[in-house]
């Protein structure tokens, strides 16, 4: 039993009794001698001492009716015998309500008050030995702790040094393998631009003779009369190909649309006319089953008829079946193309616009600088991995966990208390959140500040700030006491100010040491 501690929160009896007024407490005894005139404790008056307790407020700070209700500024002290002496008002003395559990308060309204001292320093000092008994156990446990961290903080100190001693080789060996990656990836490059570049040349050669194709089958389809050339006459048999938005090609713009010649034979066709017409220009030959795109809107299209000259039947005729033909073999290469003198459609994008597979040299080069690339990125993350870890080994070593590193074992532990509303979380040294408990975000209480206590126990508290800021108010921040417990709990958290959260966690770390115990064979009891 912690008796020392005991004895001087409970006294439960006096050796001896000491005559004095009612409402005096033993340490102000010697003030009240009734053998002389009582003097005010504040100085302010001296009267006979017949005229204490008489029930009259002779004294301006009340000194001299410690045990009636005469003076509002009273003070009357419950001996409470067996349990905490305790000082209450003066006006409760004699109102019916017992405040003092001996009862003495009331001796003079006719209530009858139970003595409950004895029971309540029953109580009390089961209490008190129940937190002797935490105190004793989280102090063994603290002990431990301690002891673990020292053996920790000397494994991690070892761990350090050798990371240390070898992130200069791993560093050499990264830069010696970045060296041979860029050696390894210059004939990579240039390997794939060529093939790049060739597959470039491939490509720009196919859609050139396309576009060559397309001027030549619409060169074909305006030169009616067949004479090698195109004149004015046979562009304006093509309406859409209007500039001025009025539905027709006039003589004007068919000339300029030929840079002012009369005609154009196909290479200056291809050349100069075939750009400027090209978007706008619809064959004469469209497929049955597809529906002619869009065209300027024309009147009376048969106006046009005569500007187209008269061909014989069999010319007609042959120019039909070879229209068909065309049709047939276009409609094979897209059937979503509006116009068979429109570049087909690619199959698909693997096939025509992909770039086809390296050559057996070039890829050689890729499978080598991409061996040496994984072995470089592999020795990279080493690296990288190597430096956070010398990173987390310092900071953690140079960490204030206390006096004696007691705290220490909190540093990588995250605790919850989950209320009708919340789950709070607390991670020690990191940071403090609450989330909804029916689900949501969860919002940052503040993050790791300092230790909070007072300068003679600073590291009774902590205090996490900067946490996610209130609605027109400041930035959440939270402090948490540290109570001894025996176990490591959040055992409350709430919210005193605005914003400020006040949370409580038990922790072996933060028992003191208990007082020695008394020795078994002592039976004196003063109390």
């Amino acid at each position: 039993m912690l008796l020392p501690l005991l004895l001087l929160l409970l006294p439960l009896c006096w050796a001896v009794e000491v005559k004095r007024p009612r409402g005096v407490s033993l340490t102000n005894h010697h003030f009240y001698d009734e053998s002389k005139p009582f003097t005010c404790l504040d100085g302010s008056a001296t009267i006979p001492f017949d005229q204490v307790n008489d029930d009259y407020c002779d004294c301006k700070d009340g000194s001299d009716e410690p045990g009636t209700a005469a003076c509002p500024n009273g003070n009357f002290h419950c001996t409470n015998t067996g349990y905490k002496p305790l000082y209450i008002f003066s006006n409760r003395v004699n109102d019916g309500i017992c405040d003092c559990c001996d009862g003495t308060d009331e001796y003079n309204s006719g209530i009858v008050c139970e003595n409950t001292c004895k029971e309540k320093g029953r109580q009390e000092r089961e209490s008190l030995q129940q937190m002797a008994e935490v105190t004793r156990e989280g102090f063994r446990l603290k002990k431990i702790l301690i002891e673990d961290w020292k053996k920790a903080r000397e494994e991690k100190q070892k761990k350090l040094t050798e990371l240390q001693a070898g992130r200069k080789s791993l560093e050499d060996q990264v830069e010696a393998l970045r060296t041979l990656k860029e050696e390894a990836e210059k004939p990579e490059k240039e390997a794939k631009e060529q093939h790049r570049r060739l597959w470039e040349e491939q490509q720009a050669a196919a859609k050139a003779q396309r576009e060559w194709e397309l001027a030549a089958d619409a060169f074909r389809e305006l030169d009616d009369d067949m004479d090698g050339v195109v004149s004015v006459a046979e562009l304006q048999s093509h309406p859409e190909l209007d500039t001025d938005g009025d539905g027709t090609l006039s003589e004007g713009e068919a000339q300029a649309l030929l840079s002012g010649d009369a005609q154009t034979d196909p290479s200056s066709f291809y050349d100069r006319v075939w750009a400027a017409i090209r978007d706008k220009y619809r064959s004469e030959a469209l497929p049955a089953d597809l529906p002619a795109p869009p065209a300027p809107e024309v009147t009376e299209p048969k106006e046009e008829l005569p500007s187209v000259p008269t061909h014989p039947t069999e010319e007609e005729e042959e120019e039909e079946e070879e229209t068909e033909e065309e049709e047939e073999d276009e409609e094979q290469d897209s059937e979503a193309a509006p116009s068979p003198l429109e570049p087909p459609q690619p199959a698909s994008p693997s096939e025509e616009d992909k770039m086809p597979p390296y050559d057996e040299q070039t890829q050689a080069f890729i499978d080598a600088a991409q061996e040496v690339r994984s072995k470089f990125e592999e020795a990279e993350r080493s690296l990288k991995d190597m430096e956070e870890s010398i990173r987390n080994l310092e900071q953690e070593i140079s960490f204030d966990f206390g006096p004696q590193g007691e705290f220490a074992y909190l540093y990588s532990q995250c605790y919850e208390l989950t209320t009708n509303e919340y789950i709070y979380r607390l991670c020690p040294f990191k940071l403090v959140s609450q989330k909804p408990k029916l689900g949501g975000s969860p919002t940052n209480l503040g993050t790791w500040g300092s230790w909070a206590g007072p300068e003679h126990d600073r590291f009774s508290a902590m205090k996490y700030e900067q946490g996610t800021g209130c609605w027109q108010g400041p930035n959440r921040s939270t402090t948490v006491r540290l109570l001894c417990g025996k176990e490591t709990v959040v055992t409350s958290t709430t919210e005193p100010s605005r914003c400020e959260y006040l949370m409580e966690l038990t922790t072996p770390a933060a028992c003191p040491e208990p007082p020695p115990e008394v020795p078994a064979d002592s039976d004196h009891d003063e109390l």
